[in-house]
């Protein structure tokens, strides 16, 4: 859950490092636009492919991480150097840093592959915050020479833009979202601009005045689901005064999107409405919506859906998700899941946790338990403390399990507090 924003992440090292975070989604998001026409292993003018240089550079990140370990007694065995496989990995990735001004676009996607691996798998913040300003540069530069699958960097004039191509726009929103979360949206004027811009994308999906849905162009429904996802994120973080709003707005045109062809975006959809549900419990314990018997309706279609022409495995996660959505808005019910890393764990205890955790899930993909780990940011979004140092006799006194619910239940009560007080110091500026 967000915490307030003007506490532990204020601090000047907290905003390096969502400077250092930032820099990384915009070059993962980069990367995916630019491979979107499905170019794997391209060769630059150096000869060496995207995979082979992304290779290369993670083999020397995990020597230089293996080196730190301590070796059992009896090995015989020499550790590694970790100053010499750190200056090797550095000079891999000043490598790739300068293949982004290269002219080759081969070249520069090479260069982005690697630094993205780089940025998902590992904590670079020294090394970024000394060239994050090169970094920048670099990828703009990069995105402005090629076409449409080139522009996420530019993410709200191009978002907006229904020239540009749908991958670049899809990146852009996913890019847009968590970076305007990252930030922690101080300013409400950014935070209302940001979700206005997604608004504008998600909201060409509403019926129309006669209440009929828009027949989508090809590829725009992973676009909306992109855009509402990321403006769900967003919603996290609105005061209680502008969610009333939001909540009338949008729950009954949301609703009637349920019944759109596409199944990933009426997940999207659910998902969105479930959220917008326990907000709205969140802030008023009273809350209704006046239109939830047709709603519950719905989603006991969706959630039984046996309908011969969607495809199998369509069905079954789409019955999945709306049972949840269905108990959820019945009864508050929710499926509490654990994620695991290392020692630790957190537990997906709300719909609101939920969002949060697979927005950071989509951007650094399987490296996202090592900065649940490791990364300060994520550990302070996530209420968990400095990263942990753990000896032998640490490691072998766990906490039970009942007690790590007790506990996470605990903190998130104080989570859901917080979480109001924040909201109601944004109400006075939006």
């Amino acid at each position: 859950m967000p915490k307030n924003k003007k506490g532990k992440r204020g601090s000047n090292k907290g905003s390096l490092r969502q400077e250092v975070l930032q820099l990384q989604l915009s070059a993962k998001a980069a990367l995916q636009c630019k491979g979107a026409g499905g170019r794997n292993g391209v060769k630059g003018e150096s000869g060496a492919s995207d995979d082979d240089l992304a290779s290369d550079v993670l083999s020397h990140y995990s020597s230089a991480s293996e080196s730190a370990s301590v070796l059992e007694e009896g090995t015989g065995v020499e550790p590694v150097d970790e100053q010499t496989a750190q200056e090797e990995t550095e000079d891999k990735l000043k490598q790739c840093i300068d293949n982004l001004m290269d002219k080759s676009a081969k070249t520069r996607l090479a260069g982005l592959e690697s630094l993205r691996q780089a940025f998902s798998s590992r904590q670079l913040y020294d090394f970024l915050l000394e060239r994050r300003l090169t970094l920048s540069d670099c990828l703009e530069r990069s995105l402005r020479k090629g076409g449409g699958e080139e522009q996420a960097a530019a993410a709200g004039s191009i978002l907006s833009d229904g020239c540009a191509s749908i991958a670049a726009r899809q990146s852009c929103a996913t890019a847009l979202g968590v970076c305007c979360y990252v930030s922690a949206a101080e300013d409400a004027e950014d935070l209302v601009k940001s979700m206005s811009h997604l608004e504008s994308v998600f909201t060409t999906s509403y019926p129309n005045r006669e209440g009929t849905l828009p027949t989508p162009k090809p590829g725009t429904p992973g676009l909306h689901c992109a855009a509402l996802q990321a403006w769900a994120l967003l919603v996290t973080l609105c005061p209680a005064s502008h969610l009333h709003t939001l909540l009338d707005i949008h729950l009954p045109k949301l609703q009637a999107c349920l019944e759109c062809c596409d199944v990933n975006y009426r997940i999207a959809v659910g998902e969105t409405i479930a959220l917008l549900f326990e907000l709205g419990r969140d802030i008023d314990r009273d809350f209704q919506y006046d239109d939830c018997d047709t709603l519950c309706e719905i989603l006991k279609g969706l959630a039984t859906d046996g309908n011969k022409h969607r495809a199998k495995n369509d069905r079954r996660k789409q019955r999945s998700i709306f049972r949840e959505v269905l108990h959820y808005i019945e009864n508050e019910d929710f499926t509490e899941e654990k994620i695991r890393f290392g020692l630790e764990g957190i537990y997906i205890d709300s719909w609101m946790r939920r969002r949060i955790y697979d927005a950071f899930k989509e951007v650094l993909e399987s490296g996202v338990r090592h900065h649940l780990q490791y990364n300060q940011l994520l550990r302070d979004i996530f209420e968990l403390g400095p990263p942990l140092i753990l000896d032998a006799s640490v490691k072998a006194s766990r906490i039970s399990r009942f007690e790590k619910h007790l506990y996470n239940s605990a903190a998130f009560k104080a989570r859901t507090k917080l979480r109001n007080k924040v909201r109601d110091k944004r109400a006075d500026v939006m």
